[in-house]
């Protein structure tokens, strides 16, 4: 069975191993997660369950939103979020931290940074042109656009200046170096995407 979580993320520090080699931490707050809702295969086609994360005013919501809690009995909450493999709960039960435990290897989504429109150095990694004569005036653009008489256009996929940031990036196969329940805590090996306070998902890794 797989294992997941809604969680938030809180920031960056180091722990020291018992061989005193230090790792760098991402500390995420997850759970607790309350079942809104549980899908079935014969009811919906597939199998998940949706759960809620951090709690919210009433009139924060929309009426869809509402009517799904009420109907739950479950508190408001700001996110809403399907999650697959989890099995064995019901609705008004929490999912908590203590699904993960340390040594667990997990993938770990979110939204990256923003860093608005950018150009081709800061967004792909290309290089400068030269700083000589002859070159320029712009030392920073993007270089050759390819053939002019044929095909005379700019193929597509062609890598250049544009928004940076704001999309939904996984990273696989994170260990979980250490999960305190007190503090529904959990402690990744590595960094993982998003700014401080975004929303994140943690799932069993799929490699």
């Amino acid at each position: 069975m797989s294992k997941a979580i809604i969680a938030r993320k809180v920031g960056m520090t180091q722990i020291f191993a018992e061989d005193g080699k230090v790792i760098p931490v991402t500390v995420v707050e997850a759970g607790p997660c309350p079942v809104v809702q549980v899908k079935t295969v014969e009811s919906d086609g597939y199998a998940a369950l949706k759960l809620g994360f951090l709690p919210a005013k009433e009139k924060s919501l929309n009426k869809a939103d509402l009517g799904q809690f009420k109907k739950a009995g479950v508190k408001p909450c700001k996110v809403l979020k399907e999650v697959k493999g989890l099995e064995g709960y019901e609705v008004g039960q929490e999912v908590k931290a203590d699904i993960f435990a340390a040594g667990d290897k997990v993938d770990v989504s979110g939204v990256t940074k923003g860093h608005g429109y950018t150009g081709v150095i800061k967004r792909w990694n290309q290089h400068r042109l030269k700083e000589t004569h002859g070159v320029g005036p712009v030392h920073r653009e993007p270089g050759s656009m390819g053939a002019n008489s044929s095909p005379s256009r700019v193929f597509k996929h062609k890598r250049l200046a544009g928004q940076y940031g704001v999309e939904n990036v996984t990273i696989q196969n994170l260990e979980i170096v250490r999960v305190d329940l007190a503090r529904n805590a959990i402690l990744i090996k590595g960094a993982i995407p998003g700014p401080k306070g975004s929303v994140v998902t943690i799932r069993t890794t799929v490699k």
